[in-house]
């Protein structure tokens, strides 16, 4: 991993905004063409965060599980639309067109 994230979680700032940024900031694509899979990718980025997590975690409240239940139903909604597009483009690249007009010799 070239670029190890351990900022220091910023207490007036919300969580999601911290973890937003540092997620957009992480090489995640560098693992991903090294041949790791995106659960592993995951912990790495879990475990080179640990401090700043848990300082996360010291002042987590029913709100921050509120918005933490929603970011996870958007992003199984995001994998949801991403897996219907691979599936229409890969059927698009399937069908072939047929020209009817073409005479067999």
């Amino acid at each position: 991993m070239i670029k190890t994230i351990n900022k220091n979680f910023n207490k007036q700032e919300p969580w999601f905004k911290w973890l937003t940024r540092e997620l957009n900031s992480y090489e995640a694509f560098q693992d991903f063409a090294s041949g790791k899979n995106p659960k592993d990718v995951a912990e790495e980025f879990i475990s080179n965060n640990s401090i700043v997590i848990s300082q996360v975690f010291e002042n987590f409240d029913e709100d921050d599980k509120d918005t933490l239940d929603q970011f996870l139903k958007l992003t199984e909604c995001e994998w949801h639309v991403f897996r219907i597009l691979e599936k229409q483009i890969a059927l698009r690249n399937k069908i072939r067109f047929v020209d009817f007009k073409k005479k067999k010799k």
